[in-house]
């Protein structure tokens, strides 16, 4: 893996401190808790969640579920791809699997198979970023939901929610 980095001060170099380019076939969970700018240029196996731009460039091969931001796809991907803001798949990408995005941005000569989820928030959130967006356990989120008093829906075993829904029951509880 190499690290690219620049200096300077303020948060637009914060970010540009954090550039990743993962040039090797690495197998794992990768999780990144602040913002980087990500490239995947080799072989992944795994999970992979990055908060950031997260770009998989056109040699690479990527088996994995990923969580991300804004996500561009050239190379190779199957698996699940959780895009909180856009996905960009740019030729000659290969894409197979289930996609969850707000936005999706599919180039003439790139290649989608699998299903499509889109819409308000598209990916959705998360029992446990739920969980951290409202300061509290996960369990306590998943009891609210498993008694009626949380909006959610349930996407293959795992709760989903959409974040203006989640805002809309927190603020009819402040006033109940």
């Amino acid at each position: 893996m190499g690290v690219l980095g620049r200096g300077g001060k303020g948060k637009e170099t914060e970010v540009q401190d954090r550039v990743l380019d993962v040039t090797a076939s690495m197998e794992g969970s990768l999780v990144f808790q602040e913002p980087v700018v990500l490239r995947i240029s080799g072989r992944f196996d795994g999970t992979l969640e990055t908060r950031g731009e997260l770009t998989i460039g056109e040699r690479a091969q990527v088996r994995a579920e990923i969580t991300g931001e804004a996500i561009t796809i050239a190379g190779r991907v199957e698996g699940k791809v959780i895009a909180k803001r856009s996905l960009k798949i740019v030729p000659p990408a290969v894409v197979k699997g289930e996609i969850w995005t707000p936005v999706l941005e599919v180039d003439p000569g790139a290649q989608l198979e699998g299903t499509v989820h889109m819409g308000g928030q598209g990916a959705g959130m998360t029992l446990q970023e739920v969980a951290e967006y409202l300061e509290v356990e996960s369990r306590m989120v998943e009891q609210w939901v498993r008694e009626g008093k949380m909006p959610a829906a349930q996407e293959a075993g795992q709760w989903r929610f959409e974040k203006t829904k989640i805002d809309e029951w927190v603020a009819s509880q402040k006033s109940s």
